[in-house]
């Protein structure tokens, strides 16, 4: 009689095992996680026509921008919640102690009256545009075919809340020092009102709604962000350090280096889909599609910040730059 063949047990995760070395961390605890891409037909092994399934059927599993295996994908520099916390514990303890130095120095009471007013219109109202950031990112985590997409969009969402939050934090310092000018109180008017404000309002609520995760991420991380970047974080902190407000300046640092991680992991995935025929196509296609709201937005928020010339055109110049470096036509 045969003996049944005794199976040994795996020493590591199964679709780990084929690799000759112990995995990784971050190949642990990142890769393969979402059992709603296990069976197509029924992403939740429910109802395959309830409506939840529905949407990612036709939101995910039917979107233009395909590949065979997404969950190929691996984040550049492999964070993991753990990493992720140890790098941003360092970087808001650097924050805390830009905001608690120059706040024993005085700063506010020294910045001139025009430019807190200008702060006042161009500056706090941002924590609308870092909100719908964030919003941005988190249905990106919610639909993203890999959980190694979904854990960068993860990590991006939580980026976007610190930036929130350093805004707010700032809103409150100004209004103690220029009550008259509305800090607090006046953003939510300002962001639905004043001409500066209307080109990103349009550009991110049409992005917000952008329901393909292909075209998601495309609007988002392609079109929304880098225009966000160059305009609200390096041309408003290169003017602020025009009028003597270093604190803004070296604020809008600190998230532009949030920004090109972000910037590293989107160009990973892009080269990854562009290797694909038919891809490029797709891709292009949206960013056709969004750039000309986020050229505007650029071009009339540009237009009011005090001691920026050029700025704009830089601004769009250089969104075009990533763009071209991830392997996308020049001048998209």
């Amino acid at each position: 009689m045969t003996q049944p063949e005794v199976l040994k047990p795996l020493k590591t995760w199964s679709h780990l095992a084929g690799r000759r070395r112990k995995p990784s961390e971050y190949e642990i605890v990142s890769t393969n996680l979402h059992f709603s891409t296990d069976n197509p037909d029924a992403p939740f092994e429910l109802d395959p026509n309830f409506g939840l399934a529905q949407w990612y059927k036709t939101h995910r599993n039917a979107s233009p921008l395909k590949h065979a295996d997404w969950n190929a994908f691996r984040d550049p520099e492999e964070v993991v919640y753990r990493t992720y916390n140890i790098v941003q514990d360092g970087q808001e303890t650097y924050v805390q102690g830009l905001l608690n130095q120059f706040s024993e120095r005085g700063n506010d009471r020294m910045l001139e009256p025009a430019w807190a007013a200008a702060l006042a219109r161009l500056y706090t109202p941002a924590r609308y545009l870092f909100h719908a950031l964030q919003m941005g990112s988190a249905y990106l985590t919610q639909i993203a075919p890999a959980s190694t997409i979904s854990n960068c969009a993860a990590y991006q969402t939580a980026d976007a809340l610190r930036w929130l939050t350093h805004t707010a934090y700032r809103t409150k310092e100004l209004s103690l020092t220029f009550p008259e000018l509305g800090f607090g109180s006046n953003e939510r008017g300002l962001w639905e009102s004043h001409p500066a404000w209307q080109g990103w309002r349009e550009l991110v609520e049409r992005a917000l709604v952008a329901w393909d995760w292909g075209e998601s991420f495309v609007a988002m991380n392609l079109v929304v962000r880098p225009a966000v970047e160059e305009a609200v974080l390096r041309a408003l902190g290169q003017a602020a350090r025009h009028n003597g407000d270093t604190l803004l300046g070296m604020l809008s640092d600190t998230q532009l280096v949030d920004a090109e991680r972000h910037r590293r992991w989107t160009t990973a995935l892009v080269k990854m889909a562009l290797a694909v025929e038919g891809n490029a196509a797709v891709v292009t296609g949206w960013v056709e599609k969004w750039a000309p709201l986020a050229d505007k937005a650029i071009d009339v928020y540009l237009a009011t910040l005090p001691d920026s010339p050029g700025a704009a055109a830089n601004a769009k110049a250089a969104v075009r730059a990533h763009r071209a470096a991830m392997g996308l036509p020049a001048g998209l």
